[in-house]
């Protein structure tokens, strides 16, 4: 079985929903030597699997697979119909039929990475049973659950998880919150490592705002962390399948803050603040995956028209640090750089 221990690179590429996560960047990221990841969340069965053939063709090197938890079912039909009508009537969109139910082919998926024995597998947005553990494990790959307080860490090692994802608040898209009700936590991604490691004695991924050498040192340098991760730091790369107007926003004058909102999709996610989230955020209802849902008609528009302001502009705090290029020179640099602040 694959451990953090076997990546030459101790850097892995977040698995980012939504298109940004290529097989071309997993393929770069794992041949480079780190842990390239495919996005399994808003995809059929289908496209995962054709994704996870041509991952496997093109690279001899781990690689992940993330998968979204099914979330609770929808508890406020009222909001998200109030949510559907104000955006049809401002964008002149018909925005379709609100689901009572998350679908997202949990089940299915989960068969899928178990018949092609993805080395690694992470969960965001809870936790699944002990049975889906355990045939996992049986097919041999190492798991990883995201988290982003104390208390979901020790639910996780509970569980019999391999590692854990930690997440700070500094991250840029959703959090990986269990629950959607109530506010993420605040506490900095160095402040929750510590908590956490002071209370879990698995592996630790350290996920949030990471953009720089000097930050990859120090955070490896703390006890328990194996590796960090980065999503942003990828998003202008060559091999990213982020939308044109979502990578020229990063290094945009206009957008110069990033926020937590859940405008977008009704979670709590961190992107740069545009007009959508202006106009919108106070009125989102706390429903996912319904708010994602609704306004993915109005986010496609606004790709089609390449206007920033209508898109969901997912970015971690040191969005302004992303580079372009081949991912794999990316990579390279950010661990030249790492062992640079090592030395000095």
């Amino acid at each position: 079985m694959f451990t953090l221990n076997d990546l030459e690179i101790p850097i892995i590429a977040a698995p980012m929903a939504g298109g940004a996560s290529t097989p071309n960047l997993v393929v770069a990221v794992s041949n480079g030597g780190g842990l390239g990841f495919l996005a399994g969340g808003y995809k059929t069965p289908q496209a995962l699997a054709a994704q996870i053939v041509e991952v496997r063709q093109r690279t001899e090197h781990a690689f992940g697979v993330n998968l979204f938890m099914p979330q609770a079912p929808l508890t406020d039909r009222a909001a998200v119909e109030t949510l559907r009508d104000l955006l049809g009537r401002e964008y002149g969109l018909s925005l379709g039929q609100i689901a009572d139910a998350d679908d997202d082919w949990f089940a299915e998926k989960v068969a899928l990475v178990i018949a092609h024995r993805v080395p690694v597998v992470s969960f965001t947005f809870g936790l699944p049973s002990d049975d889906v553990i355990e045939r996992m494990h049986a097919a041999g790959s190492f798991l990883i659950a995201t988290v982003t307080s104390v208390s979901e860490a020790r639910q996780a090692e509970g569980l019999g998880v391999d590692a854990l994802c930690v997440q700070g608040p500094e991250s840029g898209g959703h959090r990986a919150t269990f629950t959607t009700r109530g506010e993420p936590g605040t506490l900095a991604l160095g402040e929750l490592l510590i908590a956490i490691g002071e209370l879990v004695s698995l592996p630790l991924i350290a996920a949030g705002g990471i953009h720089s050498g000097g930050q990859i040192a120090s955070l490896l340098a703390g006890g328990g962390t194996a590796a960090v991760q980065l999503g942003t730091a990828f998003l202008r790369t060559e091999e990213s399948g982020a939308n044109p107007a979502h990578q020229s926003a990063l290094v945009d004058p206009r957008f110069t803050e990033t926020v937590i909102t859940r405008a977008f999709s009704g979670r709590p996610a961190r992107g740069l603040r545009n007009a959508f989230i202006t106009a919108h955020d106070a009125a989102a209802p706390h429903e996912y995956p319904q708010v994602h849902h609704l306004t993915k008609v109005v986010r496609a528009d606004a790709a089609r028209r390449g206007d920033p302001d209508g898109l969901a502009l997912w970015a971690g705090t040191g969005f302004r640090e992303a580079r372009t290029g081949p991912a794999a020179a990316v990579l390279g640099t950010l661990w030249n750089d790492t062992q640079l602040a090592v030395v000095s």
